[in-house]
Order: C-alpha cells, then structure tokens, then sequence
C-alpha cells in the first residue's frame, strides 16, 4: 500500500493526485496521494510531522523546493547541482531528494520530436528561473550543448549558463535580442509564467521572427494552449505543451518511488480532458 503526497503553498489546485491514481491504476499498485498545504510560518514543524506519517514519497511544489533540501539526509546529484527538490523517496537511509522537472521536460520532447536531438537544434530558453535551470541542465545531458537564454534580466540568464558543468555555446541575451534572432532556433522553449490563467493574453516574447519549421513549446498548461503557442502555431511552428512536461515529471518521480516504468501517453487523452474540464 503507497502512501505518497505532496507538499507545497497552495495545493488546492493541483492534478498530481489524479496523476498518480492513474499511473497506480496502470501498474496495479495500491496506494493514496494525498495534499500537505504547509503554511510557511509552520514549515519546520509541519515537516517534522511529516516524517512521523511514514510516507513512501512526496512531491514538492512552490515555495519549498530549496526550502526542503535541509530536511534532507541525501540529495541526488542532479538534484544538488540544480539547488532544487521536487521529489523525495524515503529509504532505509532516510528522505532522499531528487529533481525531476528537466528530466521530465527532455522526456516529453524527445517522445514527439526525437529528431530535435539527433540534429543537434540550437535551443532558446526564454526565462532563467528555477524551471529554466532545471531544463538547461537535462537538455545539456541529453547532448544539446547550442543553448542560449533570453531574459528581461541578463545577468541572471549568466547565472544559469555558469552552472553547466562543461563547456557550452550557450549565450546570455535580452529579450529583444532574442527576438531579433529567432529564425536560428529550431527548438524555443517559454520557461515562465507570463501567459497563465487569468493573465492568458499575455505573450513575453514577439514572435514576427520565429522559424516556420521550429518546435514552439510553453511550460504553462493552464490554459492548455497560450497566446504564445497560439502565435507560433499562426506562423506554421511544431507545437509542445505544457502538461506533456508535467506528465513525464510525474512518471519519472513514480518510477523513482516504485522502479515502475508506466506509458504516460495512455494518460495524455485523459489528462487533457482533466484539464479542459470535460
């Protein structure tokens, strides 16, 4: 019997639960998932509590993710290099960190559009959150070295490329800049938030330079398709979205908690109605 959960502020909102019903459903295992939404004042000793309910594994979301590394008794390398947890495992040696947001997005990608890493693309990340750092790094490891980021903020898009850990091509550049130069990226990947409900009519980047025969993806899956995506699919680009990246995170932690490889795409069609609300 799982017991698995999530922690974050809020959690009201989130999907995982049905995810991971699904993906027990799908390898016949039993378990629960439940939701922990941690007020920050009584994050320390709400955690403590935690430890005492025996959970197998859990989830991290906004705003613990580095916040939770102390807790740990191991992290991932990955995980470590990232300064980020989104999945925990408990094991005979105690609360085990991992990060599975990157591997989750190279995941998805490389199901629909596998040629992007046999051709090598140049790559545009636009945004250098902790998302962004995330998919840098899974990118790089999955043999992409041509990634450049746009920010409003350049010195933060640096701040991300100082922490590959060999040498790269990668360029920090402005907004505009980036803008200026879309016609040479074959992948462009939205790593923000600008464009989320209820803000859906926001685009962070204009898109008149885009590659007709690029591959589009926005991390935000809520609304399911964006302006953004919405742009780039007006001027004839390949489109990824959003909740196949939150899909595939999913899988990956559950495959981490359970050595269960489960087939995410027989959850898509369903997950796409959960979100649409059919």
């Amino acid at each position: 019997m799982l017991r698995l959960g999530l922690i974050g502020h809020p959690v009201g909102h989130s999907l995982s639960p049905w995810i991971h019903e699904q993906l027990m459903e799908l390898e016949g295992l039993e378990g629960t998932y439940e939701l922990f939404d941690i007020d920050p004042e009584e994050f320390d000793q709400q955690i403590h509590a935690l430890k005492d309910k025996g959970l197998d594994g859990f989830n991290i979301t906004v705003p613990y993710k580095e916040r939770i590394i102390p807790y740990l008794d191991e992290v991932d390398s990955s995980a470590r290099a990232l300064g980020a947890v989104n999945t925990v495992k408990n094991t005979e040696c105690g609360w085990v960190g991992y990060n599975t947001d990157g591997i989750g997005f190279a995941a998805s990608v490389r199901n629909r559009y596998p040629e992007i890493f046999s051709n090598e693309q140049r790559v545009l990340l636009i945004g250098s959150g902790g998302a962004s750092r995330g998919i840098y790094h899974a990118l790089m490891e999955a043999g992409l070295s041509k990634i450049d980021i746009a920010n409003r903020t350049i010195e933060k898009a640096e701040e991300v490329i100082k922490t590959a850990s060999t040498n790269n091509d990668s360029k920090a550049l402005s907004l505009n800049k980036a803008a200026e130069q879309l016609n040479d990226y074959g992948l462009i990947v939205q790593t923000t938030v600008v464009g989320m409900s209820p803000n859906d009519q926001e685009v962070i980047i204009n898109l008149h330079n885009l590659n007709e025969e690029a591959v589009v993806s926005d991390i935000v899956y809520r609304p399911l398709e964006t302006r953004f995506l919405q742009e780039a699919k007006n001027r004839g680009a390949q489109l990824h979205f959003g909740h196949e990246m939150l899909l595939q995170q999913a899988v990956y932690a559950f495959h981490i908690w359970t050595d269960a490889n489960p087939d995410a795409s027989l959850l898509l069609e369903g997950f796409e109605k959960k979100l649409k609300g059919v």
